[in-house]
């Protein structure tokens, strides 16, 4: 109980969150790193999945080849990125090992989805004349999106999570207070430290569920409008057909 309390201190205290090594700073770097991460490996995933996904070629065997890298830990391709001729540029190392790490479930959960999608509602979207383009754009993607979304969430939050270990090579972000706390022998600034990161993981966690499920609600309004649609369009020609025969 000491050592909570004695964290709560630290967490109270106004100064800690001021000033360049305070929390809004850190917490800025490591938003900022997470934005980065995040989106390089979406533009390097993603397209590739949908592609993969919609073809059906080499999409298994990229699948597993990125799996098989979750078992090389972030840290030992951080150090080996920082003490190789990348270690001179900055950040660069801690962006290529946190893109690294995320790429797999984008791949993985964009290639599944895309793959789940109805082939009868593809090979009906193709035979109504849409292009390859096009029936990925109105058909592919929307139906594989609650996969593809699943996926950016689980990268979000394992990048927020891993964002921490830059800061063993002298980067930004929330974990510089959890290393300064263990070089002062501080206990109290570790564990803020550590709730800190664990509570934007939660945010973050939270905001995307938020987003799948305001995505969810709008996909539902535009399918059902689309059904009105299709039940007006039948009710005006049943009439005319009528008048016909």
């Amino acid at each position: 109980m000491d050592v909570v309390s004695r964290t709560w201190t630290w967490l109270a205290t106004g100064s800690h969150w001021s000033g360049p090594d305070g929390v809004w700073h850190r917490l800025a770097e490591h938003l900022q790193l997470t934005v980065v991460c995040l989106a390089l490996s979406c533009a390097i995933a993603l397209p590739l999945a949908v592609v993969l996904g919609h073809t059906g070629r080499g999409g298994a065997l990229a699948v597993n080849l990125s799996n098989a890298g979750r078992a090389v830990p972030t840290f030992a391709v951080l150090v080996l990125l920082t003490l190789g001729p990348l270690g001179t540029y900055d950040s660069w190392p801690t962006i290529i090992a946190l893109v690294l790490f995320a790429i797999p479930p984008l791949l993985t959960n964009a290639y599944v989805g895309m793959r789940e999608v109805d082939r009868d509602v593809v090979e009906a979207a193709r035979g109504m004349g849409m292009s390859g383009r096009q029936v990925i754009g109105r058909v592919e993607l929307p139906l594989a999106m609650p996969l593809v979304m699943t996926g950016v969430r689980s990268a979000a939050v394992q990048v927020v999570a891993t964002v921490s270990i830059a800061a063993i090579v002298g980067g930004g972000g929330l974990g510089r207070i959890i290393t300064a706390g263990f070089r002062l022998t501080d206990t109290p600034q570790v564990v803020a430290g550590a709730v800190l990161v664990a509570a934007l993981a939660l945010v973050v966690e939270g905001a995307f569920v938020l987003l799948e499920r305001r995505l969810g609600r709008r996909r539902r309004g535009a399918a059902g409008a689309d059904r009105i649609s299709d039940a007006s369009a039948t009710a005006d020609t049943a009439p005319t057909a009528g008048r016909a025969a």
